[in-house]
């Protein structure tokens, strides 16, 4: 499950995402899971 103001990262290229809705699921980048690396910013 993923909360708004999650960020994640990929180990792989660095990307990084910040969640804007929650949802249900993982959020997968070059193939593999992304991993949380705290909280963003606020979302409205």
């Amino acid at each position: 499950m993923t909360t708004v103001g999650q960020k994640y990262k990929c180990a792989v290229c660095t990307n990084e995402v910040v969640v804007t809705k929650d949802g249900v699921g993982v959020l997968a980048c070059c193939g593999r899971p992304m991993e949380p690396i705290g909280e963003g910013f606020e979302c409205k």
